[in-house]
């Protein structure tokens, strides 16, 4: 078996089981999946790559900048369950809970930070492909649009109660690496490969980044009614604590980890197909020297 090959199938291997680790309840065997599924695939797209240089390039620091993440969120995971803060039982003072859930917050903000990085390297290339039907882009286009107007109508009923200037202050970077991802899948129709893994791999990773967004926004709005309590309403705070049998299996969270995962593979697969069949001789220039 060759390199890339073997590579791309230990992607795809370590991709299933952090599906399935997420499935069952089992956050830190799904983080480590999906790094490791994620570093596989950045080995098989610098093995394997021979499109053109500026689309291989964005890909890898794509991939690298979301394996990143990757890493540091199970770096934080590892760190939760050493000092014990995922096992809190009983009540807790207000003023550290606020503390711990902002703590959170601005961990939250920086991941999506370097989504929103990663992101933006894989829409440069995308953009750096070239145009090849105009169907297909038509197609994506009107996708991205109505995936915009969705997003757009989502925030304004879910957050219009809100601070504005405050909630974008939070969640700038998971709103523009939404935006990003849309972009990318307006344009992934105009240069898509002939079995459509980019514009598909496009519209997973818009739907991964926009719920990443939604998340990020959720934590903000629930430290921001408790940090700011209305006169007429009594809080009591607490810690909520579940066990392992509840919401058995997590439908959700396996959702979520496929749209992460899946999204930047086929987006890093369907980006070098494109390249190599638009131009096979200038996809193979860079090899030979």
């Amino acid at each position: 078996m060759r390199l890339p090959l073997g590579l791309l199938l230990a992607s795809v291997v370590s991709g299933v089981l952090s599906v399935a680790a997420a499935l069952l309840v089992m956050p830190g065997a799904s983080l480590q999946y999906g790094l490791v599924m994620l570093l596989a695939l950045l080995g098989y797209v610098v093995a394997a790559s021979r499109g053109v240089r500026r689309v291989r390039w964005a890909v890898i620091l794509g991939i690298g900048l979301l394996a990143v993440v990757a890493a540091t969120r199970l770096s934080w995971y590892q760190e939760q369950i050493g000092d014990g803060s995922l096992l809190t039982y009983g009540r807790v003072g207000e003023t550290a809970m606020l503390a711990r859930w902002r703590e959170m917050i601005d961990r939250e903000r920086l991941a999506a930070a370097g989504l929103l990085l990663g992101v933006l390297c894989l829409t440069a290339g995308v953009l750096a492909l070239p145009a090849r039907g105009r169907r297909r882009g038509v197609a994506t286009s009107l996708l991205a649009l109505l995936l915009l107007a969705w997003f757009g109508l989502s925030f304004d009923r879910g957050f219009g109660r809100y601070p504005l200037l405050e909630l974008l202050g939070t969640v700038w970077p998971a709103l523009l690496g939404t935006l990003a991802a849309m972009g990318a899948l307006a344009l992934s129709g105009w240069r898509a490969d002939r079995r459509w893994l980019l514009p598909v791999g496009s519209f997973l990773l818009a739907l991964a980044a926009a719920h990443a967004y939604s998340d990020l926004a959720a934590t903000w709005s629930g430290w921001w009614m408790i940090a700011n309590p209305r006169d007429d309403a009594f809080l009591e705070v607490g810690v909520r604590v579940s066990t392992s049998a509840e919401n058995f299996p997590q439908v959700s969270k396996a959702v979520e980890a496929a749209l992460a995962l899946a999204g930047p593979g086929l987006v890093a697969v369907g980006a070098l197909r494109s390249s190599r069949e638009a131009d096979p001789g200038r996809a193979e220039a860079p090899q030979r020297r």
